[in-house]
């Protein structure tokens, strides 16, 4: 995947080092697009071990696929997946990394986290039972892939990544899990408005619909 995306898309990354963080922690990114999880696994210093909604792990080949590189599935249609929480806090007990993104599928615009909406509910509960620290992450541009064209090699689309500092959850009970996804919201709002500011992003290198990136509206 690293010599794929190296031919087809020039990705920036700001604070890679924050991913040398030893032991278990969770990786917790926006979603722009299905190219999201190569981009970056292929940036980050630490294996990551990603929760994908279960509707990926069809047909069955695909399934065996996932689980070969380390997937596990989650059913976003229930309000809480207990077996996929099980899986999380096990992998982060055994000093995993494990990849999540809080806003239930791919967002762009007012849907988004970066741009004001809530992140999902059950992050906060994660950081709490494990104990492991949260790393909040933004990619812009990965969803530019959707575009036929920028799949000739080396025409190079462009990506950008932000890594923030570590998070890690304080207190207890409702209120304390409110206002550690504010945090986390916050960070993330933070990591974005960073990266237009340093590479001075126009409107349309930010994330935009997958129809509109494959020229359908």
């Amino acid at each position: 995947m690293k010599l794929i995306l190296g031919a087809v898309s020039k990705t920036h990354v700001l604070h890679r080092e924050r991913t040398w963080l030893p032991g278990g922690w969770l990786l917790v990114s926006n979603h722009i697009s299905h190219f999201d999880p190569p981009f970056l696994t292929a940036t980050t210093h630490r294996k990551i071990d990603w929760m994908a909604t279960r509707e990926l792990y069809h047909p069955w080949p695909v399934g065996v696929w996932m689980h070969a590189v380390d997937t596990f599935p989650v059913d976003r249609e229930k309000a809480a997946d207990r077996a996929a929480t099980r899986e999380t806090l096990e992998r982060l007990k055994r000093g995993r990394v494990v990849g999540i993104f809080p806003e239930g599928g791919i967002c762009d615009g007012k849907n988004s986290v970066l741009e004001g909406a809530p992140l999902k509910p059950g992050l906060a509960g994660l950081a709490q039972l494990s104990g492991a620290p949260v790393v909040p992450c933004v990619l812009i541009g990965a969803d530019q892939l959707y575009t036929h064209r920028n799949w000739i090699p080396f025409r190079r689309s462009r990506a950008w990544i932000a890594f923030g500092e570590p998070l890690y959850f304080e207190g207890d009970g409702k209120e304390a899990r409110a206002a550690f996804e504010m945090r986390l919201a916050e960070s993330l709002r933070a990591l974005y408005a960073e990266l237009k500011e340093r590479f001075q992003l126009t409107e349309w290198d930010l994330p935009q619909p997958p129809a509109r990136r494959k020229g359908r509206v």
